[in-house]
């Protein structure tokens, strides 16, 4: 059993994040401690000059909200919003807080994932734990 696992969730209504908690909760101890993460791709520079910052500040606060209530469907657990590209983000969250295991959902591949990798992809070929990818 696992004692800190990470859930990386994405805000969009194709994605299973009840799936993810489901497979967390049978892969995990008396004690675990879970983390829900999402990651905000960063903007372009010549875009985020464009954007006031209080429309930049509240998608975040929305952001947080919706991690948040995700966080109340599974005892244990805390959200944690950062900013970053999200395979990368998501493996170095990983190694920086002990994390043992990583639950990520994939999306079917297609061609371009051949050639372009998909978020889970890079976190299977570069995390330094468990790595369990559900679809």
């Amino acid at each position: 059993m696992y004692k800190n696992i990470l859930i990386p969730v994405v805000l969009d209504a194709d994605n299973d994040n009840q799936g993810s908690f489901r497979v967390a909760q049978k892969l995990a101890g008396d004690q675990t401690k879970f983390t829900i993460l999402h990651v905000m791709e960063p903007i372009p520079g010549f875009v985020l000059a464009e954007i006031p910052s209080d429309i930049l500040n509240k998608a975040h606060a929305e952001v947080e909200k919706i991690v948040s209530q995700f966080s109340r469907n599974l005892s244990g657990s805390e959200a944690k919003v950062i900013s970053g590209h999200a395979g990368r983000a998501i493996v170095d969250y990983a190694g920086k807080h002990e994390i043992d295991c990583i639950i990520v959902a994939s999306h079917k591949p297609g061609v371009g994932d051949l050639f372009l990798g998909s978020t889970a992809a890079r976190v299977v070929r570069h995390a330094n734990c468990s790595v369990h990818v559900i679809r």
